[in-house]
């Protein structure tokens, strides 16, 4: 057998050859009462580990808020104790299915699976070595748990950052000896030279031993994150200088204020000495390395300024300069209303509405509106939406923001009157057959940009023959009904057809209105 140098797996395998040689003797009680000790202390050792990894993660996340680049460690750590749990949960099932088969058989583990002495319990069949050889080796659970092992093993390795993983491997304690088992005569794999002829009670310190490993590797992981945050400080190597503005668009007349600050590729900047300067006028620092620069530009357009850091390195005393130029742009203050349709809102259609106001931000712009039984929506960003109910004015004004209120007068109109049409004719002569399959009059909005349909209400049909009486229909809505119908299917070359009176009623009409008439001369 080979000796591993890992102390804690020596130990384990010194374990198994102890334990091999006492079933082998067929030894007394006592040596179950003594792994069943092993047990309880490895238990109560798992509920130590439980303690300390519960307070870890809260730390870890409270002390990653003030080191946001280290945020990534408060991000992993629930992650590391979901892991210790769910390959905790996974043992116990397994630990509980092995229990019940060895007792009661009725598919969960009670108290019909123990034994009662006294004031304590044992296991029913702590004896039982076949239930372990029949679940674990031929049942191939053993294979899983070993999978099971090396999965999360490389779970909790995973929530290192690679350049530190080959370093961590030797703190993860949940592994598998996979090379142990090679140098028996008579095991042929892992799970063979674990549980084959083992009883179940001696198995029992095993699986619990393997939840103390994950719930070890658990606090590895955590304690790996803690000592990040709470480590030696880097030195700094990369600097660059930041600017800061409020905002990089100006209004003339405004002040233009930035805060200036060092950029550094490291946690801390204890004892880093460091200077600011814009344009060449040295800055006070803060406490944070932050310096604040104002000016008031007096006229429009992209100014430029340059900021300079000096930093001397507390490691090596030496002093470096870095320098950087920026820019913000000076604009004077303007606002506008546009309807985006044209300058008028037209009753029964939304209006869309665009608004603008150059320097003001949108959070502080106010849009209000009156007359015109106008009511105003915000639709998105800059976009609105006007409705009107009353013809005449209509008036949107904008303010806030250092705005003066300025007001946007519109007009309100209705709808203008539709053009009715009969075979998208306006009159004129009609074939015979064209006239006849025709359902009815359509109004038509001509060189209107809105989604508006107006209606037909009603009309008057005039059937005019040569050489014969006047004939006439009256017909309600747009579609030929009634005698229209009849006055329709007589139609003759020479016949003509008048339809007068037409009423349309639009989006917003309160009645009908008249749209005119059509003249037709059948051909």
């Amino acid at each position: 057998m080979s000796i591993p140098k890992e102390p804690r797996q020596l130990m384990i395998n010194i374990m198994y050859l102890v334990l091999t040689a006492l079933l082998a003797l067929n030894v007394s009680a006592e040596i179950f009462n003594a792994f069943k000790l092993v047990n309880k202390g490895l238990e109560q050792s798992n509920k130590s580990l439980d303690q300390a990894n519960d307070a870890l993660p809260g730390s870890i996340a409270e002390r990653s808020k003030a080191k946001p680049e280290y945020a990534r460690f408060a991000e992993r750590a629930p992650m590391a104790v979901a892991y210790g749990k769910e390959f905790t949960e996974y043992v116990n099932n397994l630990v509980n299915e092995l229990i019940d088969k060895s007792g009661n058989k009725n598919g969960s583990v009670d108290d019909g699976d123990y034994i009662v002495h006294g004031d304590h319990k044992d296991l029913k069949g702590k004896k039982d070595k076949d239930v372990t050889t029949r679940t674990m080796v031929n049942g191939k659970r053993g294979e899983e748990l070993k999978n099971k092992i090396l999965e999360y093993r490389g779970k909790f390795l995973a929530l290192i950052d690679d350049s530190l993983r080959t370093s961590m491997e030797s703190e993860i304690p949940l592994n598998i000896d996979d090379e142990t088992w090679r140098h028996s005569k008579t095991k042929k794999s892992w799970e063979e030279f674990t549980f084959k002829q083992m009883p179940l009670g001696a198995c029992q310190p095993i699986f619990t031993k393997f939840i103390n490993d994950a719930k070890a590797s658990e606090n590895a992981v955590l304690n790996h994150f803690s000592k990040k945050l709470g480590g030696t400080d880097v030195v700094l190597d990369k600097f660059t200088v930041i600017s800061s503005p409020k905002k990089n668009y100006v209004i003339k007349g405004e002040p233009f204020e930035t805060t200036i600050s060092l950029a550094a590729s490291t946690s801390k900047s204890t004892n880093t000495k460091v200077s600011l300067s814009v344009n060449g006028s040295g800055l006070p620092v803060n406490n944070d390395g932050e310096a604040v620069w104002k000016t008031t530009p007096g006229d429009v357009g992209v100014k430029k300024y340059t900021a300079v850091a000096n930093v001397t390195n507390p490691v090596t005393n030496k002093t470096e300069t870095y320098k950087k130029e920026f820019e913000f742009e000076v604009g004077e203050r303007s606002c506008n209303v546009a309807a985006e349709k044209m300058n008028v809102f037209y009753i029964g259609v939304d209006n869309p509405v665009s608004v603008s106001a150059a320097g003001i931000p949108s959070a502080a712009l106010q849009v209000s509106a009156t007359g015109g039984g106008i009511n105003l929506s915000k639709v998105g960003g800059a976009k609105y939406n006007a409705t009107v109910t009353t013809q005449g004015e209509a008036t949107i004004t904008l303010s806030g923001g250092g705005l003066q209120a300025t007001a946007f007068k519109f007009r309100v109109k209705r709808i203008p009157d539709p053009v009715p049409v009969l075979s998208g004719k306006r009159g004129g002569a009609i074939g015979n057959g064209e006239i006849k399959a025709q359902t009815g009059i359509i109004p038509m909005l001509e060189g209107f940009d809105f989604d508006a349909r107006c209606s037909i209400q009603s009309f008057t049909t005039i059937r005019v023959a040569p050489r014969q009486d006047a004939e006439i229909g009256q017909n309600e809505g747009g579609r030929f009904s009634g005698k229209s119908v009849e006055l329709i299917n007589k139609a003759r070359p020479g016949d003509r057809y008048l339809f007068e009176d037409i009423k349309a009623r639009c989006p917003g009409d309160a009645a009908a209105r008249n749209i005119g008439s059509l003249n037709f001369k059948v051909q």
